[in-house]
């Protein structure tokens, strides 16, 4: 075996012998003489183990070169530019490739960009030589050498509609059809160049998961026309990541438009009794109560504002404060929501409570409790519990910096019965027959029902869930009916 030959052996990169020793003699040449073949060829195999990656996730944009394998997502058209001082016009061909850990976006010029519209098909296996750049939506690569591999199989899906789980940093030319969760004010900001920017988000889920999307420019304002609930189509996105977390972002050239099509989505949410301080979960559950929304007075001036209601699941429940434009958003009691990213903190009196952000999302999955405007549907249950859940400056949510301690809140919604049949003028005589409909906002001993304009306290022994319609009827006693029959 020779000394080329034994390096080669040596050598775990994808290239074949002859390349190898093609390599080798043409350092041998550079180098004039002052080194031998076995010196060159340890210096080829140093200088193909830097280049060569295992993955399109390994490639940074500081590398001097980058090798790898990839798929062809999709092509790009053909775009001509003029160089300065030349008189003929420069190509390029943008070319979306991925392999198991990720996409990348690869710059075919000139030469290469003819070949890649004539010759290159979407799903075709690719060897690819070039140079990492950071590109507007992340690292890019400056193709300098192309080749296909017909014998190499990259298990990536080739799609023109992506689901949310399979997307992966990088990716662009992303269309993705998803329901609408949650949106955004437009936000303006300054650029270097003096220049205004707009900037919204959006919140879409389908069966696979949730992905926030951001909206730039010309599509900001597009988070103000949409509303949540509704389906849509988002048409060439791209990927970043922010926090750790994907974004799909929508610039000027793409686009997100409502669509005529049902799509699920199915949260996956930690159970209540099972959060713990300082975490940032999703949590599900039915309204079991709604506070007014308050307004307080932050040190810098400006007005804020935060509404608190109280989300039971089937292992607990839970206060949840709904801080700025989420305060306006229409929840009372009986309807499911999903809470997306919110934080889990001290509370009042030691209790655990929920903070829903800008960065949280809220979701209302089915109304049942004919909510309107700030207050919902009734609210006189722990009616001081908005003075628990403080600004982001320490003060109290009311502005007068202290806490309320008149009630800890820990039988609202049986004091919203109470309170809700007393509101009403027309309140059963105790010993009088009744049958009530509601949803169920509590369940256990016992059962409390919401109308939407009343809430009944029900005594039964049958097994009813939360969110679910039922009728009690009975009599009624010391202000609960004693139920007969539930159906």
């Amino acid at each position: 075996m020779s000394d080329i030959e034994g390096v080669y052996e040596d050598l775990e990169a994808d290239v074949s012998l002859e390349e190898f020793r093609e390599a080798v003699e043409a350092k041998v040449e550079q180098m004039g003489g002052l080194a031998d073949e076995e010196t060159a060829a340890m210096l080829i195999a140093h200088e193909i183990g830097e280049s060569e990656v295992g993955g399109i996730a390994d490639i940074e944009p500081g590398m001097e070169e980058a090798k790898f394998v990839a798929k062809v997502i999709s092509i790009g058209e053909k775009r001509t530019f003029e160089r300065d001082g030349e008189d003929e016009d420069g190509q390029v061909v943008n070319v979306e490739v991925a392999d198991e850990t990720g996409s990348v976006r690869a710059a075919f010029w000139d030469d290469h960009a003819e070949a890649a519209i004539g010759e290159l098909e979407e799903g075709q296996v690719l060897r690819i030589k070039g140079r990492p750049k950071e590109g507007f939506s992340g690292v890019e690569i400056s193709v300098d050498d192309v080749e296909p591999d017909e014998d190499t199989e990259v298990e990536v899906q080739v799609s023109d509609t992506y689901a949310i789980e399979d997307l992966s940093l990088g990716l662009s030319n992303v269309n993705l059809v998803g329901l609408l969760l949650d949106t955004d004010s437009v936000r303006t900001f300054d650029r270097d160049d003096g220049s205004e920017g707009k900037v919204s988000n959006l919140v879409l889920g389908d069966s696979t998961g949730r992905i926030r999307v951001t909206l730039w420019d010309e599509r900001a304002d597009l988070a103000t026309e949409l509303e949540a609930g509704t389906t849509v189509e988002v048409v060439d996105g791209y990927v970043k990541e922010r926090d750790g977390q994907l974004e799909l972002h929508v610039g000027n050239r793409g686009a997100v438009e409502e669509v005529d099509e049902e799509v699920e989505y199915v949260p996956e949410s930690t159970p209540i009794e099972d959060v713990e301080i300082d975490q940032t979960v999703d949590l599900a559950g039915v309204v079991r109560s709604a506070d007014p929304k308050r307004t307080f007075d932050r040190d810098d001036g400006s007005e804020g504002q935060v509404r608190n209601i109280r989300v039971q699941d089937a292992t607990d429940d839970i206060r949840v404060a709904l801080w700025g434009e989420k305060a306006d958003i229409d929840i009372g009691p009986g309807d499911e929501v999903a809470l997306g990213d919110v934080e889990i903190q001290d509370g009042w009196q030691d209790d655990l409570e929920a903070s829903a952000g800008w960065q949280s999302t809220v979701t209302v999955l089915e109304s049942d409790s004919g909510a309107a405007g700030e207050g919902g549907a009734d609210s006189s249950s722990d009616e001081n519990a908005g003075l628990s859940a403080f600004a982001g400056d320490g003060s109290a949510a009311d502005g007068t910096g202290t806490t309320d301690s008149t009630g800890d809140g820990d039988s609202a919604a049986e004091t919203a019965a109470a309170d809700g049949a007393a509101a009403e003028s027309g309140e059963p005589a105790d010993g009088e027959e009744l049958e009530f409909t509601g949803v169920v906002v509590q369940a256990g001993s016992p059962v409390v029902l919401d109308d939407g304009e009343t809430t009944m306290s029900v005594a039964t022994d049958v097994d009813v869930g939360l969110g679910e319609e039922v009728t009690a009827r009975g009599v009624v006693r010391d202000g609960r009916l004693e139920a007969n029959d539930v159906f």
